[in-house]
């Protein structure tokens, strides 16, 4: 029963990353200036610049101004959110199949644990890139949330690797 019960739980915790992946998917699909507009002003440094000109100054080679190369990179992070996503999927559908006998629990859990590490990258690298471009500056909201949600990756990574 506590077989049963653990991989319950281990496909609860996917499917919440999964969920909670998939509408930022789809708010980056459907209303890209949500988000766009957002990265753009990181990669551009502008809060900085305008708000911390010395230290600006500093750093201020660092930033990406291209509006072309800005809109490559948010799609860029938006396909590989996606696929972050459908892994996800992908391995809350394995552990719900382990669950009915059709598929190996260990296989799923890998399948799962890839999707996991998936989401975990996602916000890990915006984590070191947003260092590079100095975003804790003034876009502290965001690292925290980015911190955040490492954070609730790497938790569930770990639960899907005890069992």
């Amino acid at each position: 029963m506590m077989d049963v019960m653990l991989l319950v739980a281990q496909s609860a915790a996917v499917f919440f990353l999964a969920a909670w992946l998939t509408i930022g998917v789809l708010d980056n699909l459907f209303f890209p200036k949500l988000n766009s507009t957002f990265t753009a002003e990181v990669l551009e440094m502008a809060r900085m610049r305008d708000e911390y000109p010395e230290a600006y100054a500093k750093v201020a080679h660092r930033r990406i101004s291209k509006p072309s190369i800005q809109l490559f990179l948010f799609r860029l992070i938006v396909a590989w959110e996606l696929l972050a996503t459908i892994a996800l999927w992908i391995g809350f559908a394995a552990i719900l199949a382990s669950l009915l006998g059709q598929t190996n629990p260990d296989t799923a859990r890998a399948l799962a644990l890839l999707g996991a590490l998936m989401f975990t990258a996602t916000w890990a690298g915006f984590l070191i890139v947003g260092n590079w471009f100095c975003y804790w500056f003034c876009h502290d909201e965001a690292q925290n949330t980015h911190y955040q949600m490492t954070l609730w990756g790497v938790t569930t990574m770990i639960f899907l690797a005890i069992a």
